[in-house]
Order: C-alpha cells, then sequence, then structure tokens
C-alpha cells in the first residue's frame, strides 16, 4: 500500500448510506458516464415516432385496433376466468378492446418506471391516446426464476398515473403450468412454454433497461422473453451448463454469445410487436431510448451501452472492492458484482463485496441454497462434473450457482469477503465468502451504514496482509464504484 491519506468513498444502496475508508493509494475505478437526457417524456415520444425497425408507434397502435374491430368483438383471448391480473376476475370490471400486454421487469432490475423521467407514463398515455382503455392494458411483470410480486410490490414500481388510468397489473409464474403454453420447440427440441398472457395479447410491447450483464452479454430486447415470460424447462439451453460455461458467455458480448443466441431463439417463437429500452446512467438517469424492432432497437441500445460500460484496465490488482449495487438483493444476485470485481484483481487475488439483500429470501430459493451447499460441500470440480452429466436433470437456479463456480476458478472461496446488514450470521458459513463474524465481533452498533464501513475497512486490510505475505510486496488495491454495472475490461496480457 502507498503512504499517504486514506481514500473516502461514499456508498449508497437501498437501505443504507456508508462513508468507507480505502488505503492510500487505492485506485476508484469507474465508467465513462453518458450524459443525461434532458427531457425523457420528450425523448420517449420521439423514439415511438421515429422508431428503428418497425411503423411508428401511433400506425402500429392503429392498426390493431382496426383489426380488431374487424373480428368484431370479442373476450379476451386464453384468459377465461381468473386472470390474475390484480386479484381481478375476468368480467368483474371492463376489459373490452384488444388486450394489450406491456412487459415490465421486475424488483432486481432498476428500470425507471415512476418518478421524474420515467419511461413507463409516456409509454401508457401513447396508448390511451391512441384508444385503447386503461381497463384493456396489462403490465405483466417479468419475473423469470425470479419470487412472484405482491400487488402492493407491483404498484410501488410504477408511476402513479398509470394506476389511476385503470391499467391493470399482473405477475409472470414460472411454476404456474396452467399460466404457460408451449411456443414451439428449440432445435434441440427443448419445447418452450410462455406467459399465457402475453402469448394471447393482440398487442405485445416489452420495456426494459440495456445493462451488462454476467451470461447474456447486455440486458433487455430478448431478454424480457426468455428468461423473463419462461418456466425452467425451457431454459435448458439458454442457462444450460455447457451454454453458461462457453468463454463467451459473459458481460458486453453479445457476437457468438450462447446465450444471448439461445435468448433469440426462444423470443423470436413469440416476438413482440414493440419494444421501448433505455441505457442509464449509475444515478438511474436515462441516457439513451431505442424503440421498434426487438432485435435492431436492442442491438443500437447495445452499441451505445459499449460507449461507456466498459473501465479500461491498465493493471490487475491484489484487492478488489466493490458493492453489489441496486440489482444485488440477495446473494444469488450478488455474484454479478463478484463476478465483475474478478475481472480486476489478479489470479488468486482477494474481492470484498457489501450488498443490500432487502428480499425476502436474502439467500436465494431453496434449490438455489441446496445447490450452492453442493458446490460448497463436493468442490467447483465436481460440482461442474455432475451439472454437466448427461444424466444430470436441469434445476431451477443451477445458473446461478454455476455463476459462482466461474467465479472460483480465478478467486478461491476464502479470498471474497461478502457481508450484507440483512444476512442472518449464521448463513455465511453455507455461502461461498469468508465468515465475516470475526471481523464484526464485539461490534455494537446498529446503524448497517457504521457497520458496512467497519468490515469494509477491516476485510480490505486482512486482504491486504494475506496478499503481502503471498507476494512479498505492498497490495495494491481498487474500488469499482460502479458496483455491476461498470465492468473491467483487460488487454490480453494485462498484469
Amino acid at each position: 500500500m502507498s503512504s499517504g491519506e486514506p481514500v473516502q468513498v461514499n456508498l449508497r444502496l437501498r437501505s443504507f448510506a456508508a462513508e468507507l475508508t480505502l488505503p492510500p493509494g487505492t485506485r476508484v475505478l469507474r465508467r465513462s458516464e453518458p450524459a443525461p437526457l434532458t427531457n425523457v417524456e420528450e425523448a420517449v415520444r420521439r423514439a415511438l415516432a421515429e422508431p428503428i425497425g418497425t411503423l411508428p408507434f401511433a400506425e402500429l397502435c392503429r392498426a390493431k385496433l382496426e383489426q380488431y374491430a374487424s373480428r368484431g368483438h370479442r373476450g379476451v383471448p386464453g384468459q377465461e376466468g381468473s386472470d390474475k391480473a390484480s386479484g381481478t376476475r375476468a368480467g368483474s370490471r371492463d376489459i373490452s378492446g384488444p388486450q394489450v400486454v406491456v412487459v415490465v421487469s421486475d424488483n432486481t432490475r432498476p428500470v425507471p418506471y415512476r418518478g421524474e423521467g420515467n419511461i413507463l407514463w409516456p409509454l401508457v398515455s401513447a396508448l390511451l391516446e391512441a384508444g385503447f382503455p386503461g381497463s384493456s392494458i396489462t403490465l405483466l411483470v417479468a419475473t423469470g426464476m425470479h419470487r412472484v410480486l405482491t400487488d402492493e410490490e407491483m404498484w410501488s414500481m410504477f408511476d402513479d398515473r398509470v394506476r389511476e388510468a385503470g391499467v391493470r397489473v399482473a405477475c409472470h409464474d414460472a411454476l404456474d403450468r396452467e399460466g404457460l403454453v408451449s411456443v414451439g420447440k428449440t432445435a434441440r427440441g427443448v419445447e418452450v412454454f410462455m406467459d399465457r398472457r402475453y402469448v394471447a395479447a393482440d398487442f405485445r410491447i416489452l420495456t426494459g433497461l440495456v445493462a451488462p450483464h454476467a451470461h447474456a452479454g447486455a440486458s433487455g430486447g430478448r431478454k424480457s422473453l426468455c428468461p423473463g415470460l419462461v418456466d425452467v424447462r425451457s431454459l435448458q439451453e439458454f442457462h444450460g451448463a455447457r451454454t453458461l460455461a462457453h468463454e463467451r458467455a459473459t458481460d458486453l458480448i453479445l457476437d457468438g454469445n450462447p446465450c444471448h443466441e439461445a435468448a433469440l431463439d426462444v423470443a423470436r417463437m413469440a416476438p413482440p410487436d414493440f419494444i421501448l429500452n433505455v441505457t442509464a446512467r449509475v444515478d438511474g438517469q436515462v441516457a439513451g431510448v431505442f424503440a421498434g424492432d426487438m432485435e435492431k432497437a436492442h442491438l443500437a441500445a447495445f452499441e451505445h451501452l459499449l460507449s461507456f460500460a466498459g473501465i479500461p484496465l491498465d493493471q490487475r490488482y491484489d484487492v478488489v472492492v466493490t458493492h453489489a449495487g441496486l440489482v444485488g438483493i440477495n446473494f444469488y444476485q450478488s455474484e454479478k458484482a463478484a463476478s465483475a470485481a474478478a475481472r480486476a484483481a489478479r489470479p488468486q487475488g482477494y474481492i470484498v463485496v457489501v450488498a443490500d439483500t432487502v428480499d425476502a429470501n436474502p439467500v436465494g430459493t431453496l434449490s438455489y441454497r441446496r445447490l450452492l451447499s453442493m458446490l460448497v460441500e463436493v468442490g467447483r470440480e465436481e460440482f461442474l462434473r455432475r451439472i454437466m452429466a448427461d444424466d444430470w436433470e436441469f434445476q431451477h437456479d443451477q445458473w446461478g450457482v454455476q455463476g459462482w463456480s466461474k467465479f472460483l476458478a480465478k478467486i478461491p472461496r476464502d479470498h471474497l469477503f461478502f457481508y450484507s446488514p440483512q444476512m442472518p450470521l449464521d448463513e455465511y458459513p453455507q455461502l461461498i465468502c469468508r465468515d465475516p463474524r470475526p471481523i464484526l465481533e464485539g461490534l455494537e452498533v446498529s446503524d448497517p451504514g457504521v457497520t458496512v464501513a467497519h468490515f469494509v475497512s477491516a476485510a480490505v486490510a486482512e486482504a491486504c496482509r494475506l496478499s503481502e505475505a503471498e507476494t512479498g510486496r505492498p497490495a495494491s488495491v481498487a474500488y469499482l464504484a460502479d458496483g455491476p454495472y461498470g465492468i473491467p475490461l483487460a488487454e490480453e496480457g494485462t498484469a
């Protein structure tokens, strides 16, 4: 470590803020942030009027309304009985008109759906202005394999004007087989089951944020459907063990990425009529709006993402400190931050991760817990051998644990310091990290920010001490200010 003044950085997550003190000489690494849009609503309206690869949105709306009128009045396709939208029953409210499904991300993705500069109200108001009744519009939350959200959780994500307009909300449930319908088979013969409400809709729209993704290269576009609206049976290629083991199944790569290609294969089976995707700064402000064709608009957004999301490296570091951002609602999601940090670390280096695990399940699902325990018990090589065996039965959340196995190929388990104020202390021995209890022993404070600051200082000091004992030189330290949203990029041969 260098002599001089300690480096002070401010960390602000969902439920706490902390002033972190890092060793003198720590390099604070940030991605190059794009300028925020000054008028997001106007940018959305312009993108709807001048989309990429499709007719203008108003013309698509007019065509959908005319198609509906030419067929005569009919009920909601595929939604007899309970429609599972906001707990209502079909017939309990007016849902006449062509059915519009707007697919939205869940609360693990910081998509600007409410507040100043949100993208949802301009889209919904454009539908209302075109003549669609509010009751004919459903916001369908694409949870993928995540848990089903409550009505309260869903409405808290959206602009209040959307609810006041009579728009309905619904949540995808990957375990509800009655709510799924087959849309075809992949080239390898895997049958794909997708949310029935989306498939049956007269007008299908996807929304989302295009950000780095640890396996698919980038979020947004096709990912709203795969994994967003399918079930675990449908993910055997997208999240299969061999797919994720591929060297190009990683952040900021689409070309030749088998995970991206598998998602596209599924999405093309029931493609949307239109998408509205955005890129954003780390502070949440919208940086770009991209609308139109699912593939063309998403690719344009991805090209914009590439212009600012990478962090060029001129060296690798002995100790890398990071946070799990807004996505790190549990240990499952926090792997994204650890894996991004590993890209900046030397082989066998040390990683310090702080997370804000606000989810009801701070570790993950029962299936995830079981597979994580298996990884801890049998080790990385045996875990991979098992999940790649021909007789292995594909399991829910195995991809999340495989992500940790990829991390362990470079960083040993006891070289990861992980802490979240919400994580019960007795959970840590089952996680892929060092037990933080020795660091926290005797600390009696109620402010989580103070606890986090103490943990980081002590963890970094211990990591530096261990690194210096191994290498015989002072440890180099880096802090990834953007957490999982800034991706370290090193040229081949960077030491």
